[in-house]
């Protein structure tokens, strides 16, 4: 072996300033099944740059994710393999690089963060304990010292207080302070590459402002060579120099970002970037309806939440007794007319799962909810399942939504068998019809969930909710975790089924350009309380809040050329919702900005 193949951790060559730092040659990736093998990325060429941000984009099953396994070397084998063309990191060729060798390198040399924090750190380990680890592997010094370099780390990535979070576990930090967190251990050897696989598909706007910032930083301060995996183009369009467009395995067009975005060369690149939701374009062409409380003649509301209350007791000391609450929902009201769409949006803990929860029946409450006229108070089982008729979810993700040794037209029509609505025969032409509504045909109706892509899951999702005609359908983050394409046939399935069926929805969704593009009025939750409240335009023209002007600031542009020098940061994490017995929450009152504009003081 050359003595570049025998390079360690410790002597980090700098690279020339005109070589890449990586390359990839013909990258061919198969993977064994029952039906032979098959490619899953085919004939894959591009380079990486020094300091240089690359994004490869697509779809879910595009080969992004495993390309980047194929790099760091952790292709799940025997199933997946590389069967053809090198990875070429400096002299070396990863493709052929012993296990014991790509040790030094991995983790050292070319870093990764992985798209969830929770399965990626382990629970049962101090965070301070696991950035040590990673820091002892590859370079060995005293304990206090690498508990130093893991201070200094959490610092890099302006965690407050450090020092002290270094004794934290894993679930005592929210999703932004977790992926922080895998930053900091990614970035604590200083690597010549960092790869980011979805660093922030699961986390809120604002917080993925601050992770998208603080890499940028970070890449501006250590020259590190970023490749950034995702689905999200207004993502790319923030972070990208260079973009690989992939679809079913195989590059379709690469280019630099301004001109992938200015001048896409393909349909498909065309379509990506036209399924993209934007702040300002296309919201429009919906017409916000009247103010219910200003326009004479409108019908009762659908549902009317007043004072709504959910909080849940935490046990301890030593008798185990409740000594602190979670104050999830504090005084909300808010009604929704038929043919309605009203978006509750907010980070993270802020409530609003759980008011849907509270108005589905499915966690305890006070306060008053009313469907249809109907309090839900006082019932008896026969009179609330009625009701829960009227009151439908679609939730967030199809897949653990739907029962997986059942065929989906069972599943759909589960509703109807329940409520003992018509014959077999009359069920399965009933739930055939629901299938041609949202865009599948009735002969699928045999097939169960895994047969099924995402979007198709939860089009079968949708045909369930609207299986009892219910007069309001509760979306909980219906689309979050959908590809762009995927969610804007989505989006447009739900518009045209409520055109068709006049239902009311409550959409639920930390996505502010998505919120825009379907809301008729928006509800923005802070803490468990509605801080602001209006139609559309009011809201997103006219935001009276500090936190909603915060949320609409930090969604990214998808234009290269509008790429912003500062995103919104997170000075403090948003405070917790936990409080001792006895200490009332800090409740916040809404008063008319005018025309029904609501703000909280």
């Amino acid at each position: 072996m050359s003595a570049a193949g025998q390079t360690t951790a410790s002597t980090k060559p700098a690279a020339e300033a005109s070589a890449p730092v990586l390359e990839a040659i013909g990258l061919t990736i198969s993977v064994r099944g029952e039906e032979g093998e098959r490619e899953v990325v085919s004939d894959l060429s591009f380079s990486l740059a020094r300091g240089e941000t690359l994004c490869i984009a697509g779809e879910s099953g595009s080969g992004k994710s495993m390309t980047s396994l194929a790099i760091m070397g952790l292709l799940p084998q025997p199933a997946a393999h590389l069967s053809k063309g090198s990875i070429r990191f400096g002299n070396l060729d990863l493709s052929n690089l012993p296990e014991s060798q790509m040790r030094r390198i991995r983790g050292d040399r070319i870093a990764m963060i992985f798209q969830e924090p929770m399965t990626s750190l382990n629970p049962v380990l101090s965070i301070g304990r696991q950035i040590m680890e990673a820091i002892e592997v590859h370079t060995p010094m005293s304990r206090r010292e690498a508990r130093r370099r893991a201070i200094d780390a959490l610092k890099s990535v302006r965690i407050p207080d450090a020092e002290r979070r270094l004794d934290n576990y894993p679930h005592e930090l929210s999703g932004g302070m977790r992926q922080r967190v895998m930053i900091a251990m990614a970035l604590a050897l200083k690597p010549d590459i960092l790869i980011a696989d979805e660093p922030t598909t699961a986390l809120d706007v604002t917080v993925q402002g601050e992770v998208l910032e603080l890499l940028r930083d970070l890449q501006r301060e250590t020259g590190t060579s970023l490749i950034l995996i995702t689905h999200d183009m207004g993502v790319v369009a923030e972070m990208a120099d260079r973009v690989i467009i992939m679809r079913n395995g195989r590059m379709v067009e690469e280019g630099k970002a301004v001109d992938i975005f200015a001048s896409p060369q393909t349909d498909y690149t065309r379509e990506l970037l036209a399924a993209v939701p934007r702040m300002r374009v296309g919201a429009e062409a919906r017409q916000a309806p009247e103010d219910p409380q200003a326009s004479a003649g409108v019908p009762a509301p659908v549902a009317t939440v007043r004072g709504l209350q959910v909080r849940f007791d935490l046990h301890g000391g030593f008798f185990g007794r409740v000594d602190r609450r979670v104050h999830a929902v504090e005084s909300v009201s808010f009604s929704i007319a038929r043919d309605e769409t009203l978006s509750l949006v907010g980070e993270s803990g802020c409530g609003k799962s759980t008011t849907a929860k509270a108005i589905a029946g499915l966690v305890p409450y006070s306060g008053d909810i009313a469907i249809d006229g109907r309090s839900l108070h006082g019932l008896s089982a026969a009179e609330r399942n009625a009701v829960r008729r009227d009151v439908q979810m679609i939730f967030q993700d199809p897949y653990a939504s739907l029962d997986p040794r059942m065929r989906v037209g069972d599943l759909v029509a589960e509703p109807l068998l329940i409520h003992r609505i018509g014959s077999r025969e009359e069920r399965r032409n009933q739930v055939a019809s629901l299938f041609e509504r949202v865009g599948l045909s009735a002969d699928q109706m045999d097939r169960y969930p895994h047969e099924f892509s995402g979007g198709q899951r939860q089009r079968i999702c949708i045909a369930r909710a609207l299986a009892l005609k219910p007069k309001l359908i509760i979306a909980d983050e219906s689309v979050s975790a959908l590809d762009v394409s995927v969610q804007a046939r989505v989006l447009k399935l739900l518009k045209d089924l409520q055109r068709e069926f006049g239902v009311a929805y409550l959409f639920i969704s930390h996505d502010m350009a998505v919120v825009e593009n379907i809301s008729d009025r928006v509800a923005v939750m802070y803490l468990g309380q509605i801080v602001e409240m209006g139609t559309r335009d009011q809201v997103f023209s006219n935001p009276r809040h500090p936190y909603t002007r915060r949320l609409i600031e930090a969604v990214p542009v998808p234009d290269p050329k509008l790429r912003r020098t500062h995103f919104a940061r997170l000075d403090r994490e948003i405070p917790s919702a936990v409080r001792q017995v006895g200490d009332p929450p800090p409740l916040l009152h809404l008063h008319d900005a005018g025309g029904g504009h609501l703000v909280a003081q």
